[in-house]
Order: C-alpha cells, then sequence, then structure tokens
C-alpha cells in the first residue's frame, strides 16, 4: 500500500504508463503540463498539453521517462492528489482522486474546491481529451 502524500501530486503506474506512450509520440515538445482552470459547471477542470519549455513558477515533477509541468497556482488545487489512468469498456480516461474537492459535476468533468475546507477526496475524470487518447 502506497503512503499517501499531502504534499505532493502522485501518478500510478497505469498514468505513468500512458504519457510515457503519449510523449514518445509527441516529436517536438517533452513535457506534460497538468492544471486548473476556471470552466465547466463546478467552476474548475483539469487540463493536460504538451510543452516544450517550463515556465519560473512550475513545478517540476519526474516519473521515469516523464515530465511533469505544473504552474504554483494549480498545484495549490492538485496537491495531495493522485492521478490515475483507467479503461473501462469503451471508456477511458485519466482519473483525478483529488482530496481537496468538494463537488463534482455530475458529468465529472469539472469540479469545486471550497479553500476553508480541503478533506472531502472526491474523484473526478477527464473523458475527453484528444491529445491524450491511445
Amino acid at each position: 500500500m502506497e503512503k499517501f502524500k499531502p504534499e505532493q501530486l502522485q501518478f500510478s503506474e497505469q498514468a505513468i504508463s500512458h504519457f510515457s506512450r503519449m510523449l514518445k509520440k509527441e516529436i517536438a515538445k517533452n513535457s506534460i503540463r497538468i492544471g486548473v482552470r476556471k470552466a465547466g459547471c463546478s467552476g474548475y477542470e483539469y487540463f493536460f498539453g504538451y510543452e516544450e519549455h517550463h515556465n519560473d513558477d512550475d513545478t517540476i515533477i519526474k516519473y521515469e521517462d516523464c515530465t511533469f509541468l505544473v504552474d504554483s497556482k494549480s498545484f495549490k488545487f492538485l496537491k495531495g492528489s493522485k492521478i490515475d489512468y483507467a479503461e473501462d469498456g469503451f471508456n477511458q480516461g485519466i482519473q483525478f482522486h483529488n482530496p481537496n474537492t468538494t463537488a463534482v459535476c455530475g458529468c465529472g468533468e469539472s469540479f469545486n474546491i471550497d479553500s476553508e475546507k480541503t478533506d472531502s477526496g472526491k474523484s473526478s475524470e477527464v473523458k475527453k481529451n484528444k491529445n491524450f487518447a491511445s
């Protein structure tokens, strides 16, 4: 059993394998940016993108042959989260197990965070990102 690390962002083996496959297909860029932005019916959504360079305020996380970049504002929302990759029938995608979320919308693509209360631990899933489909 893995120990919970509240100040870090963690990745499952399946997620690392998935991101590694995606990075091998991307010739020009060598990192994946993971972040949070205002959007969706619940207030925020997760996003991914390929990056070539990091910004000064980025947290740089390396797992095996994957490099992830997270801006400082997004990292506050993501601290303590575990990122997973799951396949269930025709559904496949990245899942965030984020202990900071207080609500997740019905479709599972957006979430809310109450800065006063950060212990509900709801999960949300990102299913529709054409850049990261296998």
